[in-house]
């Protein structure tokens, strides 16, 4: 059924534009439809990786080449990048050149988009990596960041601060491990903010994903790391930010110590605070079934005290990967390659243990109990989700994949508020 998001969407679309839009997941009071909207537009090859909001815009990043409106007949070229409307997904003119796949997209002030991942050029310019871009596509010349080598996998902004993560060992020639610090407006990397990430016997240090704390002050990254500003840190750190240096917190985990399938040299995916900012949740795959480790599984832990923290929660899928994870406070979306939830004794082998409930590539657990919800729209699994996004309006899906809640979804769908 087409649905229309009207005047809710005009007295929220205000809220949504300001100039430097928090990354946090937004807060519903209740859990989405399983029926999604049917006027999103359509990527037809690729992966989808990454999608941000700014003002009644949804940037899209990832790795394709076409894409198609809602009725898939009119078909537009577009490489890596493109926008549509948040209300009516119509497609915008935005079509920026980038010559590689774009991990991540975050809003800038003034419509503006920042992108991230393993291009080179940009517009016809060399610029590695990373680049700032207006919504009419141009490329922002006075932002000159460019990493060395690697990729860009997640970025945030945060008023005059642009935080940068991935594979890259240096910005702009200033060597930082995975994550770095930059001016919004000129790219210059904070020379005070360094977070001494390492990874001794491991092939290079890697920050996969991190988020930042509602109020700003905290930021959890996850990857390949083993240690920080000389500390244990394994998979995962937290940082106070709200200063000018990446200060280390006692806050620690040892949850991820364990290894999974042999070769990961991590196998963190994604984390999300929740929208109050005093819990986050962890994403992982591992492809080794366990009910003592946290290889597939999806795992709470309290943002707030010092030392030690062991997960509040475990949802575990009995093997199969999970890449993305929304907070929205009246549940945690998951998404993946899974087919099941509540999980812990299931394996690939042998298939669901007790108790398993499916849900293919897609669900929503209780954010109190980490146990399943009812809501299962269905997708279709290939590798899985790679990008939630919870707008006022309802949840963004971004993915590899074509059918979601059993219709034609071409690797973008958004499911409405209930």
């Amino acid at each position: 059924m087409r649905r229309r998001l009207l005047a809710a969407a005009t007295v929220v679309a205000a809220a949504v534009a300001c100039a430097h839009p928090a990354a946090a997941d937004m807060a519903h009071s209740t859990v989405v439809s399983t029926n999604p909207v049917d006027f999103t537009p359509h990527v037809l090859d690729g992966t989808v990786w990454s999608m941000t909001v700014i003002g009644d815009t949804v940037v899209v990043g990832g790795a394709f080449t076409k894409v198609a409106d809602s009725t898939r007949r009119s078909t537009f070229a577009r490489k890596n990048l493109f926008a549509f409307d948040l209300h009516d997904g119509a497609i915008r003119a935005f079509a920026p050149q980038v010559d590689g796949a774009v991990y991540s997209v975050a809003a800038g002030p003034d419509g503006t988009v920042y992108a991230g991942g393993a291009f080179k050029t940009v517009n016809g310019t060399g610029q590695r990596g990373i680049t700032k871009l207006t919504l009419g596509g141009q490329r922002v010349s006075a932002f000159s960041a460019k990493i060395a080598w690697g990729d860009v996998r997640s970025l945030q902004a945060r008023g005059s601060r642009l935080y940068a993560a991935g594979t890259f060992q240096a910005i702009n020639g200033v060597n930082r491990a995975g994550l770095a610090r930059l001016n919004t407006d000129t790219g210059a990397v904070d020379t005070g903010f360094d977070a001494k990430l390492t990874a001794p016997g491991l092939t290079r240090t890697r920050v996969e994903h991190f988020d930042i704390s509602p109020d700003g002050r905290k930021l959890v990254a996850v990857g390949a790391l083993l240690r920080a500003g000389g500390y244990d840190r394994t998979q995962i750190a937290m940082f106070d930010v709200s200063g000018p240096s990446a200060q280390l917190t006692s806050w620690y985990t040892d949850a991820y110590k364990p290894q999974c399938m042999k070769g990961f040299d991590t196998y963190l995916r994604q984390v999300k605070y929740s929208p109050d900012g005093s819990y986050f949740v962890v994403a992982a795959t591992g492809r080794a079934s366990s009910p003592d480790r946290l290889c597939d599984s999806a795992a709470r832990f309290e943002a707030g005290g010092t030392g030690r923290h062991n997960p509040t929660w475990v949802q575990r899928t009995g093997g199969d990967s999970l890449y993305a994870v929304a907070v929205t406070g009246s549940a945690v979306y998951l998404g993946g390659h899974q087919r099941y939830f509540d999980n812990p004794y299931g394996t690939d082998a042998k298939g669901p243990g007790p108790g398993a409930v499916s849900r293919p590539g897609i669900g929503a657990v209780s954010s109190s109990t980490g146990r399943a919800l009812s809501w299962n729209p269905t997708r279709k699994r290939g590798v899985g989700v790679r990008v939630f996004v919870a707008v006022p309006q309802g949840l963004l899906v971004g993915s590899d994949t074509d059918e979601l809640g059993r219709e034609y979804h071409g690797r973008v769908g958004m499911f409405p508020i209930n």
